[in-house]
């Protein structure tokens, strides 16, 4: 049995798709499989795919399938592993030599059944444009029962991550949606006890001009979706009893993460329904305003954390000022 099957979606990126590969196949940790999946991909990912199985078919894994979405490409790649721990790894961007092997002796030395690395965002030049701390100030051994906090604080990529594959035994990625991972892995993390972290930097997270994320649309209502999947899966969980924390989840993907996707949704009638979407997300889970203003993350206060712009936009959204609001966001 492989130590970790690493997943990887591709869909148009053959223009990155080399580097993402040579990251992979050359791991420290020598038992991993890599799970290949085209998902339908035009261009000539495939030839780059045959050229790495070829190269390392003890290793890589090629799989050809019709078009489905990253969803559906994911959980391809989960019916078909065979390791003791998963990854996901996006086709444009590349990890460290290290990273899977430090992780996964972090989940065997801490009995863990999720593993956190830290992440940082490149530019197409490959210069680093953020660094992306996931749990600062807090051990390596990670009890949820004693540490739930980190519910609330976390962020949910799949990427930086690696899972017990039991975990997946009964999910899978909700197919035909946006920010599968918002809905997905908190979830997972419901059925933790025992998670464990790494400071390294060791994902590196190619922010594309032309991704999914830069193409703001009514996809965002998603987000709220995902969240109140969310909702229903803790209420069913061994931490239900833990509200203060999922009042805080809520606030931070339900509204932070929300706001920062609508602020770049320029049609108006796209806005308003989205912001009214908003509005009524917060009625439903009796979240006020001064709760948002208030909310801390890894024990400081949130909105004071970020830069001045975002500041200036979530105050002018909460008090209610939206005209002054578009009229910032999108004069010429």
């Amino acid at each position: 049995m492989p130590k970790v099957s690493i997943i990887v979606p591709v869909y148009q990126v053959e223009k990155y798709l080399r580097k993402c590969l040579d990251s992979l196949v050359n791991q420290t940790l020598e038992e991993i499989e890599i799970l290949v999946i085209n998902d339908g991909s035009p261009d000539d990912s495939q030839l780059i795919i045959d050229e790495f199985q070829e190269q390392y078919p003890l290793k890589i894994k090629s799989f050809l399938k019709e078009n489905g979405g990253l969803s559906d490409a994911r959980n391809f790649g989960l019916d078909k592993s065979t390791g003791e721990f998963i990854g996901f790894v996006d086709s444009d961007d590349e990890v460290s030599k290290t990273m899977f092997e430090e992780m996964y002796s972090l989940a065997k030395k801490h009995d863990a059944e999720m593993v956190i690395c830290n992440l940082q965002k490149v530019d197409q030049n490959g210069t680093i444009t953020q660094k992306l701390t996931q749990i600062p100030n807090m051990p390596e051994k990670i009890d949820l029962k004693d540490n739930f906090s980190v519910f609330s604080d976390l962020s949910y990529f799949a990427c930086n991550k690696i899972f017990k594959s039991e975990l997946f035994k009964n999910r899978r990625f909700k197919r035909g949606i946006h920010f599968e991972d918002i809905q997905l892995i908190p979830q997972l993390l419901l059925d933790c006890k025992t998670i464990a972290q790494t400071q390294n930097y060791h994902y590196q997270y190619l922010e594309r001009t032309d991704s999914i994320t830069k193409t703001h649309t009514r996809k965002g209502l998603d987000i709220l979706k995902a969240v109140e999947d969310v909702n229903v899966a803790f209420e069913k969980s061994q931490y239900s009893d833990k509200k203060i924390e999922l009042k805080n989840f809520n606030i931070l993907e339900g509204v932070y993460s929300y706001l920062a996707y609508l602020a770049f949704v320029k049609e108006g009638d796209v806005y308003r329904e989205m912001s009214l979407e908003l509005k009524s997300f917060m009625q439903k889970k009796n979240i006020t305003r001064k709760e948002i203003i208030g909310y801390e993350r890894f024990g400081r206060n949130y909105l004071n954390s970020l830069s001045l712009k975002k500041r200036v936009f979530y105050y002018l959204y909460l008090y209610q000022q939206e005209k002054v609001l578009r009229f910032l966001l999108h004069r010429k």
